[in-house]
């Protein structure tokens, strides 16, 4: 068989790493396994066994595929980098009233410099995850596009990726359904894999209380935050709550404040510790500002108003939006409005299938 090349691929030990490496095994290049230590969960207190891509039995998992086909694997703990810069910066957020999503910074600053660093070490030409998205090469830009998958697609979650990385990244998913990886694991005798159930939980929070892993991170963070008010937004007093870094806009569940009619998180005011509530209308904005942007398909959009579909969150199907690039800031204006713009989550601006690129929302507009 004629070797394609060298690369590395990311192994969470889940049927979509195990399969990319799979795939490129079979189709003739020579692979090398890796994967990465993030975080160790027991270290923050927390009490669920350790699950997911971190776990012991992820890394067995990942490291038995690699056994069965005869190429090496590796282990990169990477948790000193991790902790210092995502774990870091999910607590600053919270703090600070806005809500992360670490597993994008991850992606765009811990996981992707982590893998070409170690892909340099040993000789790999390109890496490979088992994300369900596509790249190519136009104009001597890379640019990311969609999965076939519409329900499994992750592009949103990579708009931060810089152009060296892509460069040298392949997605050997993107142009398969889950489906048809479960099928290609079951022809190959990985059953294991297909049985094996899917975490959908951020990595260093298996048991998704995330309320809990800031009062165990942030110390006196439950004395400094408590006897807050939950407010309308004319000011008057209609509960009070646990402290403001424990919500998050748009949030119904967990308020405990019976009014006569459903009630939302609309405003989170740090400096007051007040939580303002409204009806579900009144969480609808006009646009929003994003920054510290990173445009794949077009490096310099200044002066220029581009028709785009926006997601203001992972799970968003997309808003028709107009942006517009004002020095180092996106203007995103919606013709119909948005429910629940949050800051600290990430914006990404499609052209069709393509991803022009992204950013961390900053602000929302006033309502409409």
């Amino acid at each position: 068989m004629r070797i394609k090349g060298r690369v590395l691929v990311a192994m969470s030990g889940g049927i979509d790493s195990s399969v990319a490496a799979v795939m490129l095994h079979e189709q003739g290049y020579e692979v090398v396994g890796l994967t990465m230590k993030t975080w160790s969960y027991a270290g923050s207190g927390g009490k669920k066994k350790e699950t997911g891509c971190c776990s012991l039995d992820a890394i067995n998992d990942a490291r038995n595929v690699a056994v069965e086909l005869g190429f090496p694997h590796i282990i990169l703990d990477i948790r000193k980098e991790f902790g210092g810069h995502v774990i870091d910066h999910f607590k600053s957020e919270y703090l600070a009233g806005r809500t992360p999503n670490p597993c994008i910074l991850c992606n765009t600053h811990i996981k992707w410099d982590a893998l070409l660093q170690r892909a340099n070490k040993l000789n790999c030409a390109y890496l490979a995850t088992g994300h369900y998205a596509n790249v190519r090469e136009e104009r001597g830009r890379y640019i990311i596009s969609k999965g076939v998958d519409s329900k499994k697609d992750q592009s949103y979650a990579l708009w931060g990726v810089s152009q060296e990385s892509l460069s040298r990244t392949l997605f050997p998913l993107g142009n398969l359904t889950k489906s048809a990886i479960r099928s290609f694991a079951l022809e190959r005798g990985f059953t294991d894999l297909v049985t094996k159930s899917e975490s959908y939980e951020i990595c260093f929070i298996p048991d998704n209380d995330y309320r809990g892993f800031l009062k165990r991170q942030v110390d006196g963070l439950e004395e400094k935050v408590k006897g807050g008010e939950f407010v309308l937004e004319d000011g008057t007093v209609v509960g009070h709550h646990e402290g403001y870094p424990f919500y998050t806009i748009g949030q119904r569940k967990g308020l405990h404040v019976a009014l006569g009619y459903p009630v939302y998180v609309i405003d989170i005011q740090k400096e007051t510790n007040r939580i303002v509530l409204g009806s579900f209308d009144r969480l609808r904005r006009e646009g929003m500002v994003v920054h510290k942007l990173n445009l794949s398909k077009y490096p310099d959009l200044q002066g220029k108003k581009i028709d785009t579909v926006t997601k203001v969150r992972y799970n968003d199907t997309g808003t028709a939006a107009v942006i517009e690039q004002v020095a180092d800031q996106m203007h995103v204006f919606f013709g119909s409005g948005v429910h629940a713009i949050t800051p600290g989550q990430a914006a990404v601006f499609y052209e069709g299938e393509d991803v022009i690129g992204g950013g961390w929302i900053l602000s929302a507009f006033p309502k409409s």
